[in-house]
């Protein structure tokens, strides 16, 4: 039995039976995108990050390594995935054109996409790419300008990230199982830290609490760092006991139908110093000044600002990363990061109900440690409503 018969004897009884949305949700997603397709004179789109693929058909697998696409044109869908994907693309999906290529054979890729997109005629022969995501091969590119004359080719890595910026009720509802989990794991692992025991050790106890709870794959593994390790960012365990009085960073995010919603604690092995509690209170008056911030209608600058100046008397002692929020949703491995909105300095694009943020404000002392503290938030009319609601403390 080949893959084109596999997947027809998988289509009948378990077609769309994983697929998250319901047949309506899908629909109104993709007649949003291709209206915006229209305003932009672009006959096709080829998207190709997992994320996108998952929001407008419910494709979904932890195997993202390998090429994928999916065609949306202005009355159809053509999903491709390697041979290896097509029960996935079965079942998660309702997409009636699923087309396989031998995972041995990528030149089986360009000539079936090229056919998807060569049907598109007229004026709006312009085709949609995402020129900024690294599942976009620089191949499949090349191959199909050459197979495609004429079709101009746009950067459309916006479009459909505008669409996913504001959550659905059905959205937010998987965001907050994310969340209950997420706070699950955190605890537990918190609970565990104390002087003689490892970071592996923590982040087991966290991971164990997060799977047991109902958690899929995640985006990202659980981050546990401590003492001077937990200065330096984007660190992760590796087999470290911990010390008397040093503080414990840890970072996890529970996926719920690939939704993330991640949160910071730190907590200190020991009695926290007066510095540490000095950085702690930072944090605090970091996230509360966002949380006020974050009202419909308000910049993501003027957020970032009101930030700017709740940590103002730390800036010249510690080290952030310059990036106070970023939306969440669904994703896949490496990263929960959506990628649709950040509360940076310049951004234009203002606030909405129903956007969903991550803060993730860590403070590094150089050399020494980290102290990092962040919640989940939408935007609700009077500003951030936290998802994950673990207490904040560092004992």
């Amino acid at each position: 039995m080949d893959f084109n018969a596999y997947q027809t004897a998988i289509g009948g009884e378990f077609r769309g039976q994983d697929c998250p949305f319901p047949p309506e949700d899908i629909d109104r997603r993709l007649r949003t995108v291709r209206n915006r397709m229209q305003a932009e004179g672009l006959g096709a789109l080829l998207l190709t990050d997992p994320s996108d693929v998952f929001y407008l058909t419910g494709y979904s697998t932890f195997e993202v390594s390998v090429h994928i696409a999916l065609v949306v044109t202005p009355d159809d869908l053509l999903l491709q995935v390697p041979s290896i994907e097509t029960g996935p693309a079965t079942i998660t999906t309702r997409v009636e054109q699923v087309t396989g290529y031998r995972w041995e054979s990528i030149d089986e890729v360009l000539d079936p996409l090229a056919n998807a997109l060569n049907a598109v005629k007229g004026e709006g022969r312009n085709l949609g790419i995402d020129y900024w995501h690294g599942s976009l091969r620089t191949g499949v590119v090349e191959g199909l300008r050459a197979r495609l004359p004429g079709t101009g080719f746009v950067d459309a890595s916006k479009l459909v990230k505008s669409v996913r910026i504001v959550k659905s009720p059905a959205e937010l509802e998987y965001l907050k199982r994310s969340a209950a989990i997420t706070c699950q794991g955190i605890e537990a692992a918190a609970a565990v830290v104390r002087p003689g025991v490892t970071d592996n050790y923590v982040a087991a106890v966290g991971a164990e609490a997060l799977i047991k709870g109902g958690s899929e794959f995640m985006s990202m593994q659980p981050i546990v760092t401590a003492g001077a390790r937990s200065s330096i960012i984007h660190t992760n365990h590796k087999r470290k006991t911990i010390k008397e009085g040093e503080p414990v960073f840890l970072e996890f995010g529970a996926a719920w139908q690939r939704y993330t919603a991640p949160m910071m604690r730190t907590v200190v092995a020991g009695t926290p110093t007066k510095d540490m509690r000095r950085v702690f209170d930072g944090c605090r008056r970091i996230v509360d000044a966002l949380q006020e911030s974050m009202r419909p209608g308000q910049t993501f600058d003027s957020a970032a600002l009101a930030a700017e100046s709740a940590l103002a008397p730390l800036a010249d002692e510690v080290f952030f990363s310059g990036v106070f929020g970023y939306t969440v949703g669904a994703q896949f491995p490496p990263s929960w990061v959506e990628g649709s909105g950040y509360i940076a300095r310049g951004e234009t694009a203002v606030f909405e109900e129903g956007m969903v943020f991550h803060l993730p404000i860590c403070l590094r002392i150089p050399g020494r440690w980290g102290m990092g503290f962040s919640d989940t938030m939408r935007v609700g009319a009077g500003g951030g409503e936290a998802l994950t609601t673990n207490p904040w403390r560092l004992e």
